[in-house]
């Protein structure tokens, strides 16, 4: 169906009203007119409009509302439905209605959404401020292009590129999001490298800067290294003027020294004597020992920000396990004499600071466009190969962001 008009429609008219839809201008009063020149059910000329400009039909009506044609058979987007908690095999790709933003959201068409290891804590149910039970739509960012606006909504215009931290829903072709939360973004700039800022580069901005408050000389110890947030803690660490180490297995030691860091081999360094006097700042996402082992390498004065426990995810560790690190974090501040930890949320920080999230992305925008930061992206897919995303996600050894990039679907519908 896609590229080719109605049968029996006036082309000029349907061209007119095309240009409006891409325009972003289409609105109730055009419905009477796609009836008048084509001569077939009204829901046939609105998805043939879909598959010519590449995206469900949504228009604005004059009351500001976003709406679409929903009639059995049409063409509806496509989500990825965790049925169950447990392994990658409970996604399923699937229909559903075209949502409807509600007053003070906008609707979003997506342009990319990042998978990472924090939607397999997600997907395994182990997530502690999850409360949505399955089925749900997992996706913990997105950037997309506005499509819609609900009522009020002055501060965003259809067409405009945005970005959000979402923790859920993100795993679509279509979702909505609240206006006072969606950043703008320039459109010169490429969705999936945006999508990885999000969550893993703002995650390292901010355990650099408003964690574990860097200054410039300071000897840093980054483990997981080689990981997206590893890599991103790397780089805008030597920003910062910072002598970084990275921790990794030994066959990504030329990736880490390519990114300005010395190269320690996690399988054999021993961390507590790896550099004399200790690390200033240690940044653990793994949580190996229960941090037991990163505490150790920390000095006299040093503090160690855990953000993470993938370790403990992949070893099935349980709750009450994972709670007895977070004790040890407890006890190890409190009890430590000069040294310090603490156990990063980026959503925690976000709830208390809403500013310092804008202001901060704002910050790794700029990195981005004036080519200081090359986030890496590894993969680009569709909603259909997110299972398998999930499976090398816990596999490990990936030195990039796995990004959906929900069009390369459009092939197949």
């Amino acid at each position: 169906m896609h590229g080719r008009r109605p049968r029996s429609c006036d082309a000029a008219g349907f061209s007119a009203v095309r240009a409006r839809v891409v325009a972003g201008s289409f609105a109730v009063d055009d419905v009477t007119h796609i009836h008048s020149i084509c001569s077939i059910d009204l829901c046939a000329p609105l998805a043939e409009l879909a598959g010519t400009i590449g995206s469900v039909p949504v228009f604005r009506s004059h009351a500001g509302t976003a709406q679409e044609c929903s009639r059995e058979g049409d063409l509806l987007p496509h989500v990825v439905m965790l049925e169950r908690f447990g392994g990658p095999d409970g996604f399923k790709v699937v229909d559903q209605p075209m949502p409807e933003p509600g007053e003070g959201e906008v609707l979003v068409r997506s342009l990319a959404a990042s998978v990472q290891f924090t939607d397999v804590i997600l997907r395994k149910g182990r997530y502690p401020d999850l409360k949505q039970k399955p089925p749900l739509v997992l996706g913990y960012d997105v950037v997309g292009e506005v499509v819609g606006l609900g009522r009020g909504v002055t501060s965003l215009a259809v067409g405009q590129h945005v970005a959000d931290l979402t923790i859920t829903g993100s795993y679509a072709e279509f979702r909505t999001l609240s206006a006072k939360r969606a950043t703008p973004v320039d459109a010169a700039l490429d969705p999936a490298e945006v999508s990885t800022l999000l969550l893993g580069w703002m995650t390292a901005y901010q355990l650099l800067h408003r964690d574990g408050k860097v200054k410039a000389g300071q000897k840093l110890l980054v483990m997981g290294a080689a990981g997206s947030v590893g890599q991103a803690l790397i780089v805008l660490g030597k920003l910062a003027d910072c002598v970084v180490y990275g921790a990794a297995r030994a066959p990504h030691a030329a990736l880490i020294e390519s990114l300005g860091a010395t190269p320690l081999d996690s399988d054999e360094t021993d961390l507590a004597t790896a550099v004399s006097g200790g690390f200033d700042v240690v940044f653990d996402g793994i949580g190996e020992d229960g941090f037991s082992r990163t505490w150790q390498a920390v000095g006299p004065t040093g503090h160690l920000s855990a953000f993470g426990f993938s370790a403990g995810v992949a070893n099935d560790s349980s709750l009450m396990t994972i709670g007895w690190w977070f004790a040890k974090l407890w006890w190890w501040n409190t009890f430590g004499g000069k040294r310090s930890t603490s156990f990063f949320s980026i959503t925690s920080l976000r709830k208390k600071h809403p500013e310092w999230f804008i202001a901060d992305l704002g910050v790794l925008l700029g990195l981005l466009y004036a080519d200081k930061i090359q986030p890496r992206v590894s993969d680009r897919i569709g909603l259909d190969g997110v299972a398998d995303a999930h499976a090398r996600l816990e596999r490990g050894g990936l030195d990039g962001k796995i990004v959906i990039v929900p069009q390369t679907n459009e092939v197949a519908r």
